[in-house]
């Protein structure tokens, strides 16, 4: 989850300004970049506990990191995040360790920023003792066990979303994921990529399953943290109809984001609770909480953050399907996205492609993946046939760059060959080499 970011205290007097913020995002192809955001659990290598804030734990990593040339951000006087150049460090609610990668122009310059980050996870982690795991959902931890980080926000939706769902607090503890946010030239281009991303997201999610282990047993799915996003609150997640609409565009998601409850309300460096209340409501000064006061452009920027579509339209497209993994499963996350949707002839391939699916059956396919991954299927066929096509059209789409960087893909080539997701892979080991201990899955993918 994004770390606050500057409010613009303009006042919103009517809703086409709310679109208007969304198209301000429109870029010409030569601007487009590339920005990969990925998570990892910490653990402290002796015990495999997740580490608390303080003593010793995640706020000592956020120092050692500062000391490399960082700016801290604050959140009544706690260091919750960092800063630099375009990029930042995050923490999610359980202390997970996410770092928000810079806009970048080609995948080699994320694969050296991934690099660079973990080396410095690596460097200031080991003196304190702990290592760092890429993983879609905890293997050994019960909710109990994982720590909650000093972050106003998550102190407001730790209360409400026991009140969406049932797994809503631990989508905020015991998840992780690796997300690329795209750019999109116009509102025409964006409604396509949206529709291709979200039709495509289900796919993603079964070629990234890796996450096989709750509690230290097996779960029955490949993607916990796929499933979890399944009951965690329908009001902000999931698929939007109206991207498959006729006419979607930049105001039909606005309507969408309208009518999503709101979290909180930032004012002079306080988040007010009105968790359940109406946006529309703000923006005319009836706001129960806040008697009188109206909703600001900020505002809106804040409350788009509490959205959590399988894609989310910002400004840019965020891809929010798959779990972490390894190194190369996070860069070849980017890579299959900027394949699909950064070539033209790619991106009509990709459409073609899922132009036949209809909206019911992508949402019957979202709630299938995270437990059958490749073996899923949807219109007759499976997601590891999918998979191949979707491969190849990213392949040729990367090719058309010319910069080399179709090779970023070779992890995913072997998962769709192979039919054997990370997740399927782990399974083998737990039931082997591990003898049915999953506190290996930790240490096995310590980065």
């Amino acid at each position: 989850m994004s770390n606050p970011g500057a409010a613009d205290p303009t006042p919103i007097e009517h809703v086409r300004q709310l679109a208007e913020w969304f198209a301000a995002g429109s870029k010409p192809r030569a601007r487009w970049t590339i920005g990969t955001e990925h998570e990892k659990f910490g653990f402290r290598r002796d015990t495999l506990a997740a580490p608390p804030y303080a003593p010793d734990g995640i706020e000592a990593m956020l120092h050692g990191i500062m000391a490399r040339g960082w700016e801290p951000i604050r959140d009544q006087g706690n260091v919750i995040g960092l800063t630099r150049a375009n990029g930042s460090v995050s923490l999610e609610p359980g202390g997970q360790f996410e770092l928000s990668g810079a806009p970048v122009a080609t995948l080699h310059e994320t694969r050296e920023e991934l690099a660079a980050h973990i080396r410095d996870v690596h460097e200031v982690g080991g003196p304190l003792g702990l290592g760092f795991a890429p993983l879609g959902f905890h293997p050994t931890a019960r909710r109990e066990d994982m720590p909650w980080m000093p972050k106003s926000r998550y102190a407001i939706m730790r209360r409400y979303m026991p009140t969406r769902g049932s797994l809503g607090l631990d989508m905020m503890l015991r998840t992780c994921t690796v997300q690329v946010n795209l750019d999109f030239g116009d509102e025409a281009d964006m409604a396509e990529k949206l529709r291709i991303s979200l039709a495509l997201q289900p796919l993603a999610t079964a070629l990234f399953a890796n996450s096989p282990f709750k509690e230290g047993k097996v779960s029955g799915q490949l993607s916990g943290r796929g499933h979890v996003w399944t009951d965690t609150d329908n009001d902000r997640t999931g698929i939007p109809a109206c991207v498959f609409e006729p006419g979607f565009g930049f105001e039909q998601f606005v309507e969408f984001v309208l009518d999503v409850p709101m979290y909180f309300v930032a004012r002079e460096g306080k988040l007010h609770d009105v968790a359940g209340a109406s946006f529309r409501d703000f923006m005319a000064g009836r706001l129960a909480a806040l008697p009188g006061e109206r909703a600001t452009m900020g505002d809106w920027a804040d409350h788009v953050t509490t959205v959590f579509t399988d894609v989310r339209l910002k400004r840019f497209l965020e891809m929010r399907g798959a779990d972490a993994g390894s190194p190369a499963m996070m860069v070849a996350k980017s890579a299959f996205w900027v394949g699909l949707i950064y070539d033209d002839a790619a991106q009509k391939a990709a459409a073609a492609l899922v132009r036949d699916w209809s909206l019911e059956q992508i949402r019957a396919l979202r709630l299938e993946a995270p437990v059958h991954a490749l073996r899923a299927r949807i219109a007759g066929r499976s997601l590891q046939d999918v998979a191949k096509d979707a491969l190849a059209i990213a392949r040729d789409g990367l090719r058309a760059r010319g910069l080399g960087e179709d090779a970023y893909l070779a992890p995913l080539h072997e998962i769709a060959e192979s039919g054997l997701t990370q997740a399927d892979r782990a399974l083998h080991l737990f039931n082997t080499v591990w003898q049915g201990n999953a506190g290996r899955f930790l240490t096995a993918n310590e980065v």
